[in-house]
């Protein structure tokens, strides 16, 4: 390669004339560089491109004409030197007017040589800006169709508000934001939240996400479970009263003072350069659950209309897993306040019996269930203690459950035997319209005769601890069918029941495992003995700790026992 003063002294390789002839009407860019990247010649079409007329080229370094154009000199310097062509993307903007942010161009670059000696490059260039900009909205596009098909198996996985909206949070969280929260409002059953004053809305932040370097300065935006106000002017109540998405630059320090922002959180958003916020409301048929808000903070690109769009699909659909959620944790929780309202402790004081009960729903997640127990006093010192389970779960398993539960205490007043009193009960049911089938178990201890007289609709087994026993007895007798189908035909089995002996009674929460037959799991049952106490409530404690953790339904269970004569 030669000196610069050689290169500036040596004639060009080529008569500029003839390159005009050649090619000043094609449409391709073409120039000629020297061995140090200075322009000897440009085409009409190159100066088009340029923005510039050939005579501000000539003689010029490439970065110096154009100072806004990654050239590629990597690509060109490496054609020098090898003399092998290369073709490259390169990318900018020249002084020719656009309306891009940025435009692109291919090049295809050759060695020039005269006589064995290297004189320069040739680059021919062509525009592409169109044909790239449509791939990188094809790529967006793409991308964007398969962060919603993710969606679709992140979101929403339960039935949870709280969890839905951190899935949510989650999701956007690099994807879209670098700090996303979730605001709803505040629900109108469970705990109660203090009315707002007037012309401010109140929404409980349910999840805040932030990428991991953000993260300790986000959390002082608000932590999830606190209830944010906003004022009816501030960007948030405006994006839902007209349900559409907002755009806010917060790049400006008076953009940023005057958002809902308060003073701390300012400050927090100083700290981390945010710039720009999304809102996109979250509702469904046209009622506000809340809103999801995004955030980019320094060194992230400004949000994009499609960002926009993306985030309102994704929105719209959590929305839909909210309302589902939030329709669950309202019938969760009347049927909770109604069940517990009745499995309240056996009514009036129990001289001649020691009852201990326990219920545990499966987990807070979980549809309530209609499992039921009693004791109702009869005549002689006597209790019919009772077991049921009301198939189903939520709001009406819970209301069957009370019928079943009322009917019961008023045909026990007759004072018959067990199998009649299902007779009674599965017919009283049918003519009272509950359409829940439910089992059922009842018993009744005679003390003076040291038995235990046991009828069964559908219902699992009783069983006996007896003191100082090494096993307890699983009761064995007929099993009718469930009450409220209308076949009845229940029987009375008499099973000893001695002084001492405890009656365990319990749904099937207690032992039903999946994969495994019920029978076998009943079995295990007869492993149970009297804890060295001798407390009936340290008895169901075990009993629940052994058998009840693994539980994918309710469970209760029922323990009782004669009192001792001599402490009556």
């Amino acid at each position: 390669m030669q000196g610069e003063e050689d290169t500036e002294a040596d004639p060009p390789p080529f008569d500029p004339a003839v390159l005009d002839v050649l090619l000043g009407g094609t449409t391709a860019g073409v120039g000629v560089l020297d061995t140090e990247l200075r322009f000897l010649y440009v085409n009409p079409a190159l100066e088009r491109l340029d923005g510039l007329p050939a005579r501000e080229h000539l003689g010029r370094p490439i970065g110096e004409v154009l100072p806004e154009v990654d050239a590629r000199e990597d690509v060109l310097r490496a054609v020098l030197r090898d003399g092998r062509p290369r073709e490259a993307v390169s990318s900018g903007q020249t002084w020719a007017p656009s309306a891009l942010e940025r435009r692109y161009w291919h090049g295809a670059y050759h060695r020039l040589e005269e006589n064995g000696r290297i004189r320069g490059v040739v680059v021919l260039v062509l525009e592409i800006s169109k044909a790239q900009h449509q791939q990188e909205q094809l790529e967006r596009a793409r991308r964007h169709l398969a962060l919603l098909d993710t969606a679709a198996v992140s979101i929403g996985t339960t039935l949870d508000m709280d969890t839905t909206c951190r899935e949510l949070a989650e999701f956007v969280v690099p994807a879209l934001a670098d700090v996303a929260a979730v605001e709803v409002c505040p629900s109108d059953i469970g705990h109660t939240v203090r009315h707002a004053p007037p012309g401010v809305l109140r929404l409980r932040r349910s999840a805040l996400v932030a990428v991991p370097e953000l993260q300790a300065a986000a959390d002082q935006f608000g932590r999830p479970g606190e209830y944010i106000d906003y004022q009816e002017d501030a960007p948030v109540p405006r994006c839902l009263e007209a349900n559409l998405p907002r755009i806010e630059d917060l790049a400006g320090e008076e953009q940023l003072t005057r958002s809902e922002l308060t003073r701390k959180r300012v400050e927090a958003a100083r700290a981390v350069g945010m710039h720009a916020a999304v809102i996109v409301p979250l509702t469904v048929r046209g009622r506000p659950l809340g809103c999801l808000s995004l955030a980019r903070a320094e060194g992230s690109p400004p949000f994009t209309d499609e960002d926009v769009l993306v985030a309102r699909e994704l929105a719209g659909r959590a929305a839909v897993d909210l309302d589902h959620a939030r329709h669950y944790a309202h019938e969760h929780t009347i049927a909770r306040e109604l069940q517990n309202s009745l499995l309240a402790e056996p009514r009036g004081p129990q001289p001649h019996v020691e009852v201990v009960t326990r219920y545990l729903p499966a987990d807070q997640g979980a549809l309530v269930g209609g499992d039921w127990f009693d004791v109702i006093p009869l005549r002689g010192g006597r209790h019919l203690k009772a077991m049921g389970d009301v198939m189903g779960h939520g709001v009406e398993a819970a209301v069957a459950m009370s019928h079943y539960r009322s009917l019961l205490r008023l045909l026990a007043e007759d004072d018959q035997p067990p199998h009649l009193i299902l007779d009674r009960l599965d017919r009283a049911v049918e003519r009272s319209g509950v359409d829940r089938a439910a089992t059922c178990l009842l018993a009744v201890v005679d003390r003076s005769r040291g038995v235990c007289h046991i009828s069964s609709a559908g219902h699992l087994p009783p069983v006996f601890i007896d003191p100082g026993a090494s096993a307890a007895r699983i009761a064995e007798l007929p099993v009718g069918p469930p009450l409220g189908m209308g076949f009845g035909a229940y029987t009375t089995t008499t099973v000893p029941c001695g002084p001492g002996t405890v009656l365990l009674m319990y749904t099937d929460g207690l032992v039903e495992r999946r994969n495994e037959d019920i029978d076998v799991s009943v079995g295990r049952l007869a492993s149970v003995t009297l804890p060295s106490s001798g407390r009936l409530d340290d008895l169901l404690e075990e009993v629940i700790g052994r058998f009840g953790r693994d539980a994918e339904d309710d469970i209760a269970v029922l323990a009782s026992r004669i009192r001792d004569a001599e402490k009556i």
